[in-house]
C-alpha cells in the first residue's frame, strides 16, 4: 500500500528552524513530484512548496519564498521541508503529497496530488 507519514511538527516559538519530514512507501518515490500543502483552521488548503522528481526544479508560494527550503533524499525516500523564522501565520496542518507532472517540472498552484500523507500539526506561537 502506499503510505506517506509525515513527522516534525509540534508546538514551536517564533523565530528559529524547525524541519518536516515526509517518508513515502509503496511507491517508487522518485516517479513523483511532491508537494507540500498547508491548512489552517478555516482556511483553504494551499499549496506551499513543492520539487521535481530528481530536485532539479523547486517552487515556492511568495509568503514562505526566502524562509522555507524543500528537499528530498530519494534514497531515504523522503521529502523534507525546513521552516526558518517561523511566524504565527505559518500555523497549520502541513500535508505531502505526490504528483504526477512532466520531469524536472512542479507546481503548487495546478497540481494534481496522486497520494496524501495525514499530516503533521505545526502551531507557531508568538
Amino acid at each position: 500500500q502506499v503510505q506517506l507519514v509525515e513527522s516534525g511538527g509540534g508546538l514551536v516559538q517564533a523565530g528559529g528552524s524547525l524541519r518536516l519530514s515526509c517518508t513515502a512507501s509503496g511507491l517508487t518515490f522518485d516517479e513523483y513530484a511532491m508537494v507540500w500543502f498547508r491548512q489552517a483552521p478555516g482556511k483553504e488548503r494551499e499549496g506551499v512548496s513543492c520539487i521535481s522528481r530528481t530536485g532539479g526544479y523547486v517552487s515556492y508560494k511568495d509568503s514562505v519564498q526566502g524562509r522555507f527550503t524543500i528537499s528530498r533524499d530519494n534514497s531515504k525516500n523522503t521529502l523534507y521541508l525546513e521552516m526558518n523564522s517561523r511566524q504565527p501565520e505559518d500555523t497549520a496542518m502541513y500535508t505531502c503529497a505526490t504528483e504526477s507532472v512532466p520531469y524536472g517540472f512542479c507546481s503548487i498552484t495546478a497540481t494534481r496530488p496522486d497520494h496524501w500523507g495525514q499530516g503533521t500539526q505545526v502551531t507557531v506561537s508568538s
